[in-house]
């Protein structure tokens, strides 16, 4: 399976090739990426590999916040083993 994405680095398109397995259960087939714990499902394997490289490429994409999260710094008490 061949995946393309864009780098952080000037969005230039890499092309990076992942295995994924695949099998039915029931009327579904499942589909699951072995280099990231990623699976998708479609009706025929075809649309299970389809459905599993969108995954791949929404999984591997930096996260974009809808909202700004507030960054908070906390202390925690631990106990020392020793």
């Amino acid at each position: 399976m061949r995946i393309d994405r864009r780098s952080e680095k000037g969005g230039a398109t890499l092309k990076e090739t992942f295995t994924a397995v695949v099998w039915k259960e029931g009327k579904w087939y499942i589909a699951q990426c072995r280099e990231f714990e990623v699976a998708s499902q479609g009706k025929t394997k075809e649309d299970a590999l389809k459905n599993l490289s969108e995954a791949i490429e929404l999984h591997l994409s930096p996260p974009v916040a809808t909202i700004l999260p507030e960054v908070i710094s906390i202390q925690a008490e631990v106990e020392s083993i020793a």
